[in-house]
């Protein structure tokens, strides 16, 4: 099936970026929030990351102007009827997906592909709120969508065959590498990504190291380009322990259990950088200080 058309489910962090490559590959694109206030924003994180594209000399300003004309903001999910490929990107909330597809299903064309950017719930379960489970992908791309080339591609026991090239051959024409898996937490990335930073926590806990030692351990041992306590600040603690609770519950493997200080962090409030406090301290963004988390 060709793609001529795209819908974006979503216009946040990842629904924004997943909307602005998709306007840069070449395709006209819907991308719709609940509210007009929330599309601005979202619209607004678009035009600014274009705008630093032309700054660097990546794309030409042309290029912008015709990027952010291929783009149609939009409440109604209405606007997607002739959509070819439609890619939700809410939150991370099975009910919700749920109820968004279901809704989508009664609107879009039969023949589109439905595709989810979820990076942990199940594609199967999503799959089964609509009628065209051959048609039915997990999309799922890296923040920020704008300059990370990886996309997991997760298909079902059912996706048809087509349905897979007709994704794999959008993903590249939006100039990213694709990776093909099958419906089971935490796909690729994460199954191998969380039980490595889970066990950087367990390591702080038991004493080995710092916070400091731990991540410069990691970055100057194995030449990463951050440790890993600084990997979930970024990431977000609230988000890893999310995922991490999904992949126990999938696997009971120890190696998926959050520790405990992990947990007790979520519950006070310590996300990590976008709440000003995890495993660091933000307060001076550009000079971040370890948090005393376990000091008497």
């Amino acid at each position: 099936m060709e793609i001529r058309e795209v819908g974006v489910v979503g216009c946040g962090l990842m629904g924004s970026g997943i909307a602005q490559v998709a306007a840069m590959g070449g395709y006209p694109t819907v991308v719709r929030e609940v509210t007009p206030e929330l599309l601005g924003k979202g619209m607004s994180i678009i035009e600014k990351s274009l705008a630093k594209f032309v700054e660097k000399g990546t794309i030409a300003a042309e290029q912008r102007t015709q990027a952010l004309a291929r783009l149609k903001p939009t409440t109604e999910l209405g606007d997607f009827a002739e959509c070819d490929l439609v890619i939700e990107a809410v939150i991370e909330n099975l009910d919700l997906k749920r109820q968004v597809y279901g809704e989508l299903d009664k609107i879009v064309k039969p023949e589109a592909i439905f595709a989810s950017n979820t990076s942990s719930l199940s594609i199967t379960e999503m799959m089964t709120a609509t009628r065209r489970a051959p048609r039915f992908i997990g999309m799922h791309f890296f923040n920020p969508v704008p300059l990370m080339t990886l996309v997991e591609l997760v298909k079902t026991v059912v996706t048809d065959p087509a349905t897979i090239e007709t994704a794999l051959a959008y993903a590249r024409q939006v100039g990213k590498t694709p990776i093909l898996t099958t419906d089971r937490a935490g796909f690729i990335v994460n199954r191998l990504l969380v039980p490595y930073l889970l066990d950087a926590v367990r390591a702080l806990e038991e004493g080995f190291g710092t916070i400091e030692d731990i991540d410069n351990g990691m970055k100057l041992g194995c030449n990463h380009p951050m440790g890993p306590l600084t990997l979930l600040d970024f990431v977000g603690i609230e988000t890893t322990y999310y995922i991490a609770e999904i992949l126990f519950n999938e696997y009971r493997e120890t190696r998926f259990a959050p520790p405990p200080l992990l947990k007790r962090m979520v519950m006070a409030g310590l996300y990590g950088r976008k709440s000003g406090k995890g495993f660091y301290d933000y307060t001076d963004l550009k000079n971040p200080k370890p948090n005393r988390l376990l000091e008497r």
